[in-house]
């Protein structure tokens, strides 16, 4: 069967404890996480999951299935990178002195990237965007040192109106404040 990187989008109660629950069921049924990232949404209620990792089409269904099981889960999807947009952030701290920061520079505004510290000895870069832009970047500043590094992931959300149910808000609209 062919693997491939799934993107899912779990909305749960925003509670203690609801995190471990949907990662250890992802762990007691043998799928590695690649990333994971958790935001609220704009109900305070109800929390936002976005976990990618690689499985066959059999194992995307059986994890969708049973993850919908637990009483905490209000909607499950998966974000299809055709109808989706996916942002990472990426920190990166890279030795650079008088003789290579230009050149590093240059990289660094060719992928619109922000320098938001520096030293003597380095600069940390600020970037964020689609993964395949990350990897390019990463790519290109491999021929300098990289002290440090962290990416948080890929989160996403679904292109145009549709909307989780679970996160439509209701309004009110009282008429009276319409004309005053």
């Amino acid at each position: 069967m062919t693997k491939r990187r799934e993107v899912i989008s779990i909305f749960v109660d925003n509670q203690a404890n609801v995190l471990s629950r949907v990662v250890s069921l992802f762990g007691r049924r043998g799928f590695n996480i690649d990333s994971l990232t958790v935001s609220a949404t704009n109900n305070p209620e109800i929390s936002r999951i976005t976990i990618v990792f690689t499985g066959t089409e059999q194992a995307l269904n059986q994890i969708i299935t049973q993850t919908e099981k637990l009483e905490v889960v209000k909607e499950i999807f998966t974000l299809e990178k055709e109808n989706s947009v996916y942002r990472e952030l990426l920190l990166v701290k890279i030795r650079a002195n008088k003789m290579n920061r230009t050149a590093l520079r240059e990289v660094v505004d060719i992928f619109r990237g922000k320098i938001i510290d520096l030293s003597k000895e380095s600069v940390v870069v600020e970037m964020t965007g689609a993964p395949e832009k990350i990897d390019g970047f990463m790519n290109m500043v491999s021929c300098y040192e990289i002290i440090e590094m962290c990416r948080t992931g890929i989160t996403g959300i679904k292109r145009g109106l549709a909307t989780p149910e679970c996160c439509q808000e209701e309004h009110e609209i009282d008429s009276g404040d319409l004309f005053d």
